[in-house]
């Protein structure tokens, strides 16, 4: 079954980069179609469990690459919808950065003053809330515990939450089912609905091509909403302009695949990917040392024992988020809580040969999950990893029904990126294993290689055509009328959570995609209104 039909605006992904421009394009009046590739889940589809079929399969996307293998959302609300809401702003010095290149990296209008208005935008509308020490979870008051016995600082994180309505449950990852979490699901994509914006789950688009009059369009399949790597029809949708936010992992790969139909593209598409740098300690915690030294407890007896309550990250330590020092030598630290499944097996055994993922000192490690600790190390990377040659369809080979693909990404870490990690496993060391507080040993890279939730800069903005696939307004070079807004925008790794800031930079892409609608005939205005949260939203029936 195919179908054809045309529109003003395709966007493509739902996560912030299509959420945010969708909501802008149609309430200034433009018909706009969003194309996502997951299915659509409101909050009572929200499942704890792990099981096969459940939301914690059928929301995520984990593609293996060569070296590197990243995990993103699969759903209406993108990422938005299994990240742990933490909302940092990016650091001045980042924007700043040369890495690998030797120059500037991020586009010379861009800097952190430039981008502070539109941080603010996003703040509003989620909203980001600061938090304070009552809202820390027990994993982030034993980390910042740790923090202070060692003389360092410990901040409570700027987080998307609802805290009267989180039940720390620290299911955050399977989707929020009290809605305490503010996901697109609760802002920006019900605006963009109230405004006209026809959302459509389980369509993944291949590929863009152009239409005999000089348009763009967009070729989808339909995809089962059981076995993701069954395909159920195929359509496409012209439009005039065409916006990709399909994330870092997928946006290239769209575009790369496009090639053969709009000619060359930039040389950066699909290349300069960075993980933002990102590594796991897990300390395992000795319970009597922690009461001791630390003086912390809590019923009934224990003096933490509490690895599964919580809700994701509550505490950084950004003592090394330090724009006088050099590069790769600045990095944050943050106490993250990542579920039983993925973390369990990339988990080593402290103090074992590698590698000791597995194994019996493994299976003994395991009764213990209830004192883990896990550490979320952002360093600065050399942005190595570069997508080899397209899957036939989507951005990875299916290997099972849901979750699971293998992909092009190819990723060796450059000799900067690898001191760069050594330097922030051994500052989490002496923090955790000082006074016998705690046993501390990275997660392996032998499994899945490098690792990253929070992939970027895979399609980035940019100053120098050589290094950049888009300019400064996120137009993809030498076609005008497509833009990519998403985290493959980003030009490098910001040493923080990088949600904030992809967000905050599709809300300055907007004006720029509303110029270049109106010039192409589309009847569109800038509003510049924020959408309202509404707690309602859910899918059509």
């Amino acid at each position: 079954m195919s179908s054809f039909e045309s529109t003003d605006i395709v966007v493509i992904g739902s996560g912030f980069g299509g959420a945010i421009t969708a909501y802008h394009l149609a309430a200034g009046g433009a018909d706009v179609i969003l194309l996502e590739r997951g299915p659509w889940l409101n909050s009572s589809d929200f499942e704890h469990d792990f099981l096969l079929g459940s939301s914690y399969t059928r929301v995520f996307d984990f593609v293996v690459g060569d070296g590197m293998s990243v995990l993103a959302g699969n759903c209406v609300g993108g990422g938005s919808v299994v990240y742990f809401a933490a909302m940092p702003r990016a650091p001045r010095f980042t924007f700043e950065r040369h890495g690998s290149i030797g120059r500037r990296m991020w586009p010379a209008s861009i800097t952190r003053d430039t981008l502070d208005p539109w941080y603010d935008r996003v703040s509003r509308a989620l909203p980001v809330t600061p938090q304070d020490w009552h809202d820390t979870s027990y994993a982030g008051g034993l980390w910042a515990a740790v923090c202070d016995h060692s003389g360092r600082t410990a901040n409570p994180l700027p987080t998307a939450i609802d805290n009267d309505a989180c039940t720390n449950c620290n299911w955050m990852m399977a989707g929020c089912r009290f809605d305490a979490k503010r996901s697109l699901l609760l802002n920006y994509l019900p605006a963009a609905v109230s405004h006209g914006t026809d959302i459509r789950p389980l369509h993944e688009v291949q590929h863009l091509s152009r239409t005999p009059d000089g348009d763009y369009r967009v070729h989808f399949t339909t995809v089962d909403d059981t076995d993701y790597r069954v395909h159920t029809g195929s359509g496409t949708v012209d439009a005039k302009i065409v916006v990709v936010a399909a994330g870092a992992g997928a946006s290239p790969v769209i575009l790369q695949r496009s090639r053969e139909h709009l000619g060359t593209m930039p040389p950066a598409v699909g290349r300069y990917f960075s993980g933002n740098g990102e590594r796991l300690n897990t300390a395992v915690v000795d319970e009597r040392r922690v009461g001791e030294v630390l003086g912390l407890s809590r019923a009934p007896g224990t003096s933490y024992a509490a690895n599964q309550i919580g809700k994701g990250p509550t505490v950084a330590n950004w003592d090394n988020v330090d724009g006088s020092l050099p590069e790769y030598a600045r990095y944050s630290l943050e106490q993250l809580y990542f579920p039983p499944g993925l973390g369990t097996i990339l988990a080593q055994v402290p103090g074992e040969t590698d590698p000791s993922w597995f194994g019996a000192a493994k299976k003994k490690l395991l009764e213990r999950w209830q004192s883990w600790l896990t550490i979320f190390e952002m360093i600065e990377d050399d942005n190595e990893g570069v997508f080899g040659q397209p899957p036939p369809t989507g951005n990875a080979t299916r290997i099972s029904q849901q979750m699971l693909g293998r992909g092009s990404l190819e990723y060796t870490p450059s000799d900067s990126t690898v001191r760069a990690w050594a330097r922030a496993d051994a500052d989490v060391k002496h923090l955790l294993e000082r006074d016998g507080l705690a046993e501390v040993a990275p997660w392996t890279n032998d499994v899945v290689g490098a690792y990253t939730v929070h992939p970027l800069a895979s399609c980035r903005i940019g100053d120098d055509p050589a290094t950049s696939a888009l300019d400064e307004h996120h137009e993809l070079r030498n076609h005008p009328g497509i833009f990519v807004t998403d985290g493959s925008a980003v030009p490098g790794a910001l040493t923080v959570n990088p949600a904030l800031t992809i967000a905050a930079l599709a809300e300055r892409a907007v004006p720029g995609i509303v110029r270049a609608a109106r010039e192409r005939g589309i009847d569109v205005d800038y509003k510049g209104t924020l959408p309202t949260v509404d707690v309602g939203f859910g899918r059509p029936e």
